[in-house]
């Protein structure tokens, strides 16, 4: 028993001072429930206790990256002080997946019922927050509030993934958004898409990986989309199912189409790319 007695003593000896899960976990709600009282369990009653509940949010903000330099290697009390500057912006542009969610989804009766139930908004509230730790150079917290999303939701997002204003997730168990990928403005994913790469090689860590997805595209349930250089041109729909490891042209349209030949039994796959010139089989 003491050997196994000395692994554990020494595992807790070599462990950095990083914020447990649990931590992150609750700055994370806590700080959720300020900005959308359908996340509290008591709502603000006077309008001085939102300052003061915001600076109280700051400092455990503080504290944690004061006490966790080697996350940021900065000044962690500044680094708290932006990050609560630039929150109205995440604020507004969480309002705004939350219109496009309710545009998009003609199940959606209301805006209370999308921000109370859907796992889209969640994902992607968890995602805008992380996602600006990320920009800030803070390592480790901005993953460790994605994954909670994740395990909640079934979807995940890597907060260093770039995306645009009007992000609509519709179901989403299942949709995986890698790291590099670069999503523009107005795209709406359904549940089951991956955004992932052609390559898992340790020596692609810093280069980019994942698909850009440019404006006002529709990638529909199940559909796989790898790669660095692959580019989903403004205002394509793909379609289910599809796997794409090569750039479309704006205005595309990709589906899954399955094709059997009578004579010899012959079942092939077919992805049909349409766009205003053209009508391809690859």
């Amino acid at each position: 028993m003491k050997p196994f007695i000395s692994k554990i003593y020494k595992a807790h000896q070599e462990c950095s001072d990083c914020p447990s899960p649990i931590v992150v976990q609750q700055f994370f709600e806590d700080l959720l429930g300020l900005l959308f009282p359908e996340y509290t369990v008591q709502k603000i009653k006077e309008i001085n206790e939102v300052e003061a509940r915001l600076d109280e949010l700051k400092n455990r903000l503080t504290a944690i990256l004061v006490r966790n330099v080697q996350l940021h290697n900065q000044d962690g009390k500044h680094l708290s002080k932006k990050f609560f500057k630039e929150l109205e912006d995440v604020y507004d542009w969480v309002h705004l997946d939350v219109d496009a969610m309710y545009e998009g989804d003609p199940a959606a009766k209301s805006r209370t019922e999308i921000l109370r139930s859907y796992p889209g908004f969640f994902a992607i509230a968890a995602y805008r927050i992380a996602h600006l730790l990320h920009q800030l150079g803070v390592k480790l917290i901005p993953r460790m509030i994605t994954e909670l999303a994740h395990s909640r939701t079934g979807i995940d997002i890597h907060p260093g993934a770039s995306i645009g204003h009007h992000f609509c997730i519709d179901h989403g168990t299942g949709v995986v958004i890698g790291e590099t990928t670069i999503i523009g403005n107005h795209v709406k994913v359904y549940q089951g898409v991956t955004l992932g790469a052609l390559s898992v090689d340790k020596a692609d860590a810093d280069v980019k990986r994942h698909p850009t997805i440019e404006d006002e595209v529709v990638i529909y349930a199940g559909a796989t989309i790898l790669g660095g250089k692959t580019i989903i041109g403004k205002g394509s729909t793909i379609g289910g199912n599809v796997w794409l490891t090569k750039s479309v042209q704006p205005g595309s349209k990709v589906y899954y189409q399955t094709q059997m030949y009578h004579a010899g039994s012959e079942v092939t796959d077919l992805y049909v790319v349409k766009n205003d010139e053209s009508e391809l089989g690859s």
